[in-house]
């Protein structure tokens, strides 16, 4: 489902179905990718749900090409455009994303649009209890994801020309409608009781908070590219959802990984965070209050509605799986993983339920 994935998860042979006119792609390079020359070779990234990428090698530098799956497509989804001017408007305000060299709106070229961007070099973690970093330094690896994702809150949207990215206030009400509406929508999919008993749920227990910033949409460890060696964020990547939002729903999203079981994604659920030197919930959930002035007020409600929100989408793999429109040998394995998730969203709106206790 993520870049991060695709870019930590190795490569292979181009599979079919999702090959394309290799020379016409060296043709494109050529002319409007600055330093481009051949010769080229190609393989796919194993991981990733949504949109196929791709690493593309030469004798002088290495890239990545990320474009909209084959196939009918649900309306407002793969908007790789949209990726394209969030990253190129992050970087010049000196976040840190990946560089892009090209956007390619035409399908004639290669099937889809697709667009070019720089491989960055780093590590990639999958597992969110950071196995292959020292006990002791894996505080700071968390302090690393905690500081970025406040800067990225921080950032004005005004001032980086994505004051129009998205609608501002009613964040939830609008999500909510959105990845409703997508749910319903997929009859092939089909419907489950645990996802229409949150479509009411939720409405009914919207918070009264309306703040505003630039949000990533699936900020989660796989999504980042660290350091060689250090705690150090040098890429957030996978910017498909990102929008204008409320920055706790942002937050909470990622924080969801201290609720969420291994075998769906990275997270931490049944760890034991004092002996692997993971912050707890609550001291994580601060320093990000901290470091932004927000309340955790709401906090509870937006981990009820990110559990939602992943099990829409992880709906939505079901149903390219479906499809055989899904670019990822492992979109069976999400689809499968759907239903829990579903679950998941409803335990967090049983009485009793303290977000912050562990």
């Amino acid at each position: 489902m993520s870049v991060g994935g695709e870019h930590g998860a190795g490569t292979a042979a181009v599979r079919d179905g999702f090959a394309f006119d290799e020379a016409a792609l060296r043709d494109w390079l050529v002319l409007h990718v600055d330093g481009f020359s051949g010769p080229l070779s190609i393989e796919r990234f194993k991981g990733g749900q949504s949109n196929p990428t791709y690493r593309l090698c030469t004798p002088c530098a290495h890239y990545v090409l990320r474009r909209k799956p084959p196939g009918p497509l649900l309306p407002g989804a793969h908007a790789i455009e949209r990726e394209v001017r969030v990253l190129t408007a992050l970087k010049a305000a000196g976040f840190p994303v990946p560089h892009i060299f090209a956007l390619c709106e035409e399908p004639t070229v290669i099937g889809t649009p697709f667009y070019i961007m720089e491989m960055v070099e780093g590590r990639i973690f999958w597992d969110a209890t950071f196995p292959s970093v020292p006990h002791a330094e894996r505080s700071a690896y968390f302090d690393a994801m905690n500081e970025t994702i406040s800067r990225l809150h921080a950032i004005d949207q005004l001032a980086v020309g994505l004051g129009d990215y998205g609608k501002p206030g009613d964040y939830f009400a609008r999500q909510i409608g959105r990845w409703s509406k997508q749910y319903l929508a997929d009859d092939l999919a089909g419907r489950d009781p645990n996802m229409d008993y949150m479509l009411e749920w939720l409405p009914a227990h919207l918070p009264e908070s309306n703040a505003t910033a630039i949000v990533h949409g699936d900020f989660r460890c796989d999504n980042m590219i660290f350091h060689p060696t250090e705690p150090q964020i040098v890429a957030v990547l996978d910017w498909e959802l990102s929008t204008l939002g409320h920055p706790l729903a942002d937050f909470a999203y990622h924080a969801m990984m201290y609720r969420m079981p291994p075998h769906i994604v990275a997270g931490l659920a049944g760890a034991d965070l004092e002996a692997l030197g993971i912050p707890s919930e609550a001291r994580y959930v601060g320093d990000y209050c901290r470091r932004t002035g927000m309340p955790d007020t709401d906090y509870a409600f937006a981990i009820a509605f990110n559990f939602f929100r992943l099990a829409a989408i992880f709906h939505g793999i079901k149903g390219r799986a479906i499809r055989g429109t899904a670019s990822s040998a492992e979109a069976h394995e999400r689809a499968r993983a759907f239903p829990d998730l579903a679950a998941l969203a409803v335990a967090q709106t049983r009485p009793g339920r303290d977000p912050l206790s562990a």
